[in-house]
């Protein structure tokens, strides 16, 4: 549902799953205005009437109403249906005793009082209600979609299923009108000498808007057998004709123009079209009437999701080239109302998201709305299925073939495309170093491109380097797709991010994890066969490893292949249970020590099992897709003597496999660390350590932590002092997170030092981890790193780090939500970010100070009937951690209580005793795609 209101300059939205959006306000509220209230129908047959209400300000002496809040006044159940069975009705107009559904409610433009009251069989009844009797009515020959009023009432319009519309002119004395004083069949074709007069789709809507040269804008209308799978908006306007096609259905629309009743035109400004995927908005006003992009309600699932990355403390330098970038020309947007008094944001955040389509789209997620900033496309890296055709012998390429013009005028609108052209294209992982300006995206083929930022255009060849996981390994035949063509002849490339070299890995898998370290000039990525180093300075490759184990055939389909065997996996699966059964019962149960000795060669349980936990069952060698590198990480560390640290590389499997590398980075910290520098020698690789996970659990993290367990800070932040130092006074360690358990091994003798299993409940597993600052609200310089785990089960678990002991467990997503489990990502401060829908992100917060909050103004012309409460409360907790509270329905003002049906009445958990600190909840807010 949509509906405007032109005073207020406010937009509402409603959903199917019960919410009411406004726009542009950046409050997200969990549908007609009536003068500054809003009445929404529900599918349970009841009305609720909304207010905006809020507290009154002094301005200059007058007092104004601050509107902050949505508040619900009344609500109706419609019992019955009323009808006009007393009034004297053409029997043609009965359905038995009543006169069938209602299809359309207008009010009167210059007469509240008055309502149109359209039936679906075409009767049309002006009803006064202040008599409660009906004034006149219009009897229409064809069944009717809509009704709409001109500017001054004395007229309407009604479309009709036959795909025409008629004006009505409302005259006083008479009681029945039978014939409109104007008449349209299939307005799309009535400029059209050639088109057949064939039957068309219903008319849904139509407006007819008053200037100095009439407008008339409609849904549907087309002509049933050429185009009946089209969704259309048509403008019309003199000798002008288009027709927008869309790919979603649409579902309503409206104009933007004057209110002012001493203007005698509506002058049309800007159509606002609400489909089932986006909302488009056309300048009226500008020649050839072009789309507008929107600052908000952008359609994120615009190409499917497939993969997202969150940057914190953005600096200004690459934030304003972004901008810069992405900077459309100057496009007005035409909703204005409201103002937001939203503090400015701590800091610049920004969210990317990897599309099917093969484009990355950077979005500001400073505030609460997500506001689309930079949109980069790798498509034109590669030849691909969707090119344009060169070859001047076709058809299709005869130019005076393209100035036909195809009738109705169509134009294609929007950017929602659920069709991906190639599907190779898919972005699947991406790094971005945010002080050097490197960006690393890799993809479905096993592409993976690395990009520096240019503010200039430039037409280029890409370098490309092959790296081949397999080895020339026997017995292993890629049954999987093609790689991409990348383009041999140089291709244009607008400012923003620019290829810099293409590393294809070999066989061509979907890259399952990649990491940059743009201080060593390195590149790190994995597939199901392996992971790769690759030296992006220099052009070559440093390390290529395989990780395949012989029995694993499914790594070598690819994920679009279509020759999988569920024969195969139906064997596989039983015989997992049997082995798992089997070693079940021959494992002796293991007597409790005084002291658990793990080393590299044999990590095995030696304490007995608590009675809160499960056993965990070994996982066989044999299971498929073994080989998978799902996580990569970089560190300075001591990894081959306890006296000497320098770069590592750390690599972690989906058959519970880390293999840690000792780096030679020449020039480190003397030139070659720095863009653009230049240093001697090449970067060598040698396998340092080898660890094997009793239990072969999927490795989901590594993370290595300093002398004082804190996580090593990012490449730059140490040497531009935006972070501390690391301390390598002390032993380091390395925190090993796999599917089932968290595990903390001493460096460099891989000594296990403590480990937490996270299998208190059957069937839990690990699925996202992250090491969080969580600042305190009571002093300003105390913080906590905590690591936050995300199981299966939608729960959030929090553990100090080093000593992993569990601090606070929350509900956030849930467990049937598979989709919003795997889309889930943390950023550094304690938030989060996941998707509840194709085109929707949940975000939420961990952390007691860093909310997202909503704060807004509407300047109302009337008196509020009631006033509010002060809203405004003071917290003094100085908590660090919150439980969860939903608040799909949070009020504009921060502290008031959190109302509607998706409130969640939960009992914070308390800490455990070492922690000084209570909680409070996590506070989340959805943004609607933005």
């Amino acid at each position: 549902a949509l509906a405007f209101d032109p005073q207020l300059q406010l937009m509402a939205i409603g959903t199917k799953s019960g919410a009411i959006k406004m726009y542009p306000l950046p409050a997200l509220y969990t549908c007609s205005f009536l003068s500054g209230r809003l009445l929404s129908l529900l599918d349970d047959n009841t009305l609720h009437l909304w207010e905006l209400g809020g507290a009154s300000r002094d301005r200059g002496g007058a007092k104004s109403e601050g509107v902050v809040y949505l508040e619900e006044k009344r609500n109706y159940s419609l019992l019955g249906r009323p009808g006009l069975e007393s009034c004297s009705i053409p029997e043609d107009y009965r359905c038995g005793k009543s006169l069938g559904p209602v299809e359309s409610l207008q009010e009167h433009p210059k007469q509240p009082g008055k309502i149109l009251i359209g039936y679906s069989r075409g009767l049309v009844v002006l009803w006064d209600l202040s008599t409660r009797n009906a004034e006149h009515m219009f009897l229409g020959k064809q069944q009717l979609e809509s009704l709409v009023w001109e500017r001054s009432g004395s007229s309407f319009v009604s479309s009709h299923s036959d795909g025409g519309y008629s004006v009505w002119a409302v005259a006083s004395g008479n009681t029945y009108t039978h014939q409109p004083y104007l008449l349209s069949h299939c307005p799309s074709l009535s400029l059209s000498l050639t088109a057949p007069l064939s039957l068309c789709l219903a008319l849904s809507l139509c407006l007819c808007l008053s200037c100095r040269c009439p407008v008339v804008l409609y849904s549907g209308g087309m002509p049933r057998a050429s185009y009946g799978d089209r969704h259309c908006v048509t403008i019309q306007q003199d000798k002008q004709h288009v027709t927008l096609d869309f790919t979603s259905r649409v579902i309503d629309f409206f104009t933007v123009h004057t209110t002012d009743p001493e203007h005698d035109y509506d002058d049309p400004k800007a159509l606002v079209v609400l489909l089932e995927e986006e909302l488009v908005v056309i300048d009226l006003l500008t020649t050839g009437w072009p789309s507008v992009p929107p600052p908000y309600l952008a359609p994120l699932h615009s190409s499917a999701i497939t993969t997202s990355c969150h940057l914190d403390n953005v600096p200004a330098k690459l934030w304003d080239r972004l901008a810069a970038a992405g900077n459309n020309q100057g496009a007005h947007w035409p909703i204005c109302g409201g103002k937001n008094l939203a503090p400015p944001p701590r800091q610049q955040e920004l969210l990317l998201t990897g599309h099917e389509d093969g484009t990355v789209r950077f979005w500001n997620v400073s505030a609460v709305a997500m506001t689309p900033l930079y949109k980069l496309s790798t498509a034109n890296v590669f030849h691909t299925d969707c090119d344009p055709n060169d070859d001047p012998l076709d058809p299709t390429n005869d130019p005076e073939a393209l100035q036909e013009e195809e009738w109705p005028p169509f134009r294609k609108v929007g950017c929602f495309d659920p069709y991906s052209d190639d599907p190779r294209l898919g972005i699947q992982k991406i790094s971005l170093c945010k002080y050097s300006c490197r960006l690393v995206v890799a993809g479905t083929a096993g592409q993976v491109i690395v990009l520096g930022l240019s503010d200039e255009w430039s037409d280029h060849t890409v370098d490309v380097s092959t790296v081949d996981l397999l080895q020339d390994r026997e017995g292993f035949t890629w049954k999987g797709h093609d790689r991409l063509e990348p383009r041999a002849s140089p291709a244009p490339f607008p400012p923003g991010f620019q290829p810099l070299v293409l590393v294809q890995a070999l066989p061509p898998a979907s890259v399952t994890s990649v990491m940059l370290h743009a201080e060593w000039n390195l590149v790190a990525f994995g597939t199901s066969h392996g992971f790769g180093l690759f030296d992006y300075h220099r052009r070559t490759a440093v390390l290529a490893r395989c990780t395949l184990h012989p029995n694993d055939s499914l790594a070598m389909e690819g994920p679009l292949s279509r020759v999988k065997s569920l024969k195969k996996s139906l064997r596989q699966s039983f015989r997992r249970i049997r082995k798992s059964r089997v070693s079940g019962k021959k494992r002796p149960i293991p007597t409790p020590t005084s002291k658990i000795q793990e080393a590299n060669a044999a990590l095995a349980d030696q304490e007995e099992v608590a009675p809160v936990q499960r056993r965990i069952e070994p996982r066989s060698a044999d299971d498929s897709l073994s080989g998978v590198v799902r996580c990569l990480c970089f560190a300075d560390t001591y990894l081959r003597d306890g006296t000497h640290h320098g770069p590592t590389l750390w690599a972690g499997t989906n058959s519970g496999s880390v293999y840690a590398y000792a780096l030679e980075v020449p020039g480190v910290g003397t030139g070659r660390g720095r863009p653009g520098g230049e240093g001697s020698g090449c970067v060598e690789a040698v396998l340092g350590k080898e660890i094997q996970l009793m239990h072969r659990a999927p490795v989901v993290s590594v993370c290595v932590l300093d002398g004082r367990g804190k996580p090593l800070p990012e490449p730059y932040q140490a040497s531009l002092d935006l972070a501390t130092a690391p301390d390598m006074t002390n032993p380091h360690s390395v925190l090993i997170a796999s599917e089932e358990q968290l595990k903390v091994f001493s460096l460099p003798k891989v000594g296990a030092k403590t480990k937490f299993k996270l299998t208190a409940h059957e069937g839990c597993r690990v699925r996202r981890v992250a090491m969080v600052t969580v600042c305190s609200t009571a002093q300003e310089d105390y913080s906590e790193t905590s690591l936050v785990c995300l199981t299966n089960l939608g729960d959030l678990h929090l553990f100090n780090v080093p000593a992993l002991r569990p601090q606070v467990r929350y509900d956030c997503i849930r467990k049937e939500d598979i989709s919003g489990i795997a889309s889930c990502v943390f950023t550094r401060n304690g938030q989060g970010f996941y998707l509840i829908s194709p085109s929707e992100y949940q975000r939420f917060s961990l952390s007691a100070k860093v909310i997202t909050e909503p704060l807004c103004t509407v300047e109302l012309e009337r008196p509020l009937e009631t006033h509010i409460r002060s809203l405004l409360h003071t917290n003094t907790s100085g908590n660090t951690h919150s439980s969860l509270l939903e608040t799909h329905t949070l009020l504009a003002v921060p502290g008031h209580p959190r109302t509607g049906p998706n409130r969640k009445d939960i009992t914070p958990p308390t800490l455990p005793k070492h922690s000084p600190h209570t909680t409070r909840g996590i506070s989340s807010t959805t943004n609607l795609p933005s």
